[in-house]
């Protein structure tokens, strides 16, 4: 089955965006609490997001929302914008960045098991070679380094977490807009967020920033704002599988930042990295039309023979 081009287009955007937005994080990350700044990201997207549903003259559709769909995006809040960010930022504390970044960029298998199992989505054979091509090409990029430690656990089910927020966030999608999913994901993760900061005493530390804190956590949550408007309705287009593969182009993109703005050298290992998850990517979207393809056109030179 094609998937829908506009969908497409929209979480092709959202890599680039996600590309980017690792690439200045790392920047403004530093110096932070890193809950505190996850948390100012979010609720300033929150707002930002109520506030374009309001331009789009669709607050009526906010408030037409039933018990069942506030349920469901307080869950994407809980799975995807709290606790798993919480227990990433914890993890990293406790490993390597290369590590905990390979982790995260296994997503896309979680969300290919969630989808067979809930969604009913098909492991195609696009998806299997895809699969295989971007964790082979992640990890020639990122070259991590392994040790058993409670940090990875934590990364690790932080990855997991955020693979079944995508899942649900998919389910839920079949019935509310993407902005709406997007704002709710982002408003009660802040809550709960919020919420951490209190019990832990660190509420307080939001009021007192520097005026450049404050100015980096606009930054990032303008990209922010981007990366989950464009997601969350390309995501409402297509299959959940392609999007979480197709955001695995982050990883290039940044990469080749890094070699743009810190003359970073690209090593052989990072280049063929990156030449396999753009297979992969289109092994996921197009392999099935590419040996359609090759196949009507070997059916046609074998008539022409005949």
């Amino acid at each position: 089955m094609m998937e829908n081009k506009k969908g497409l287009l929209l979480v092709f955007f959202t890599a680039i965006v996600s590309g980017f937005s690792i690439f200045i994080n790392s920047f403004g990350v530093k110096g932070f609490d890193s809950s505190v700044f996850t948390f100012s990201k979010n609720v300033v997207v929150a707002l930002l997001l109520f506030s374009i549903i309001i331009f789009l003259k669709r607050f009526n559709e906010l408030k037409k929302l039933n018990k069942k769909h506030w349920l469901q995006l307080v869950g994407i809040g809980f799975i995807g914008g709290s606790i798993p960010f919480l227990l990433y930022f914890k993890g990293l504390q406790m490993v390597t960045v290369t590590a905990a970044g390979f982790i995260h960029k296994t997503m896309f298998i979680y969300v290919a098991v969630f989808a067979l199992l809930f969604l009913k989505e098909k492991l195609t054979k696009g998806i299997f070679f895809g699969a295989l091509f971007l964790l082979v090409g992640n990890y020639f990029i990122i070259m991590p380094d392994f040790n058993l430690s409670l940090g990875y656990a934590l990364i690790l089910i932080a990855t997991v977490l955020w693979a079944a927020e995508n899942t649900l966030a998919k389910y839920v999608l079949k019935e509310l807009p993407g902005t709406i999913v997007a704002f709710g994901r982002m408003f009660f993760g802040s809550l709960l967020i919020l919420m951490f900061l209190l019990i832990t005493g660190k509420a307080s530390i939001i009021f007192s920033m520097s005026y450049t804190q404050y100015l980096w956590i606009l930054l990032t949550a303008a990209f922010l704002l981007i990366y989950v408007f464009t997601y969350y309705n390309g995501l409402k287009l297509i299959k959940v599988t392609t999007a979480s593969c197709i955001l695995a182009l982050g990883a290039p993109i940044t990469t080749l930042l890094g070699f743009a703005f810190n003359r970073v050298a690209i090593s052989l290992y990072e280049g063929l990295g990156m030449l396999l998850i753009v297979a992969g990517v289109i092994s996921v979207i197009w392999l099935s039309k590419i040996i359609s393809f090759a196949t009507n056109i070997f059916t046609i030179g074998q008539d022409e023979r005949n």
